[in-house]
């Protein structure tokens, strides 16, 4: 009995394809009718829809159609090499969305972006902000001073410093509806100020550069604004600045 060609109707029924991306499949050469009638109308006999099956398999693999081309022209074996690489790679995929997902379900239960391990794995805000220190300041006296005094500093006393750093942009964060000069935003800076002398010597230069770096640093701006609908890091520069001219 000879076999039954499948119409594009009857191969959008079968595999939930559409029948424009069909017709872009046969215009890229990645996947054509087995005949044409007359009037050009394209036919597909049954062994042709187990490549369709593969074509739309390997792309449910994330492979792109000129990845699933070359893949096609390969012997079984080669394809299954590349299939295990693409095993490994959609697997750290998946433990990167889990790591996501676990940050996102902290952050929506109140959890502060800074205790989020999702910066790139490796690279938690607490480290960028080591790493930012070291950019700015270099090989300085004060970024020494900064690395010997965090060095000497056990987990939990360098936690305890973060979340009491943290605490007090949290009151800052209150008082954004007030004048950066008031005496009670004025006292906050002490206090952020007697923080940032645990870890370095901190003149009026040193401040100011800091101050810059909150306002015109976007990964600084983002950080400060999750305390407050206002823009909170515009604020503490205002504060900043008026503190050192004091």
């Amino acid at each position: 009995m000879k076999k039954p060609l499948l119409a594009v109707k009857d191969i959008v029924q079968i595999t939930g394809i559409t029948g424009r991306t069909l017709h872009y499949y046969d215009r890229i050469d990645l996947f054509k009718p087995t005949h044409l009638t007359e009037k050009g109308y394209r036919l597909y006999d049954r062994s042709s829809l187990e490549k369709l099956q593969t074509i739309l398999f390997l792309k449910e693999l994330d492979f792109s159609l000129k990845e699933i081309a070359d893949i096609l022209k390969l012997t079984k074996q080669e394809q299954k090499q590349i299939l295990k690489k693409q095993r490994q790679t959609l697997l750290s995929r998946k433990q990167r969305l889990e790591t996501i997902m676990i940050a996102l379900d902290e952050y929506v239960s109140g959890n502060d972006i800074s205790n989020l391990q999702i910066f790139n794995s490796a690279f938690p805000l607490k480290v960028q902000y080591a790493n930012e220190a070291r950019f700015i300041y270099g090989e300085t006296e004060t970024y020494k001073e900064f690395n010997e005094t965090l060095e000497k500093l056990s987990q939990d006393d360098k936690e305890e410093r973060f979340h009491s750093m943290e605490e007090i942009f949290k009151q800052i964060a209150s008082c954004v509806d007030q004048d950066p000069s008031s005496d009670g935003v004025q006292r906050l800076i002490e206090e952020w100020k007697k923080n940032l002398m645990q870890f370095m010597t901190c003149d009026a230069e040193l401040l100011a550069c800091i101050a810059n770096t909150y306002k015109f640093d976007t990964r600084f701006t983002s950080y400060f604004n999750q305390y407050s609908n206002e823009e909170l890091a515009d604020f503490l520069y205002n504060a900043i600045m008026h503190n050192i001219k004091r």
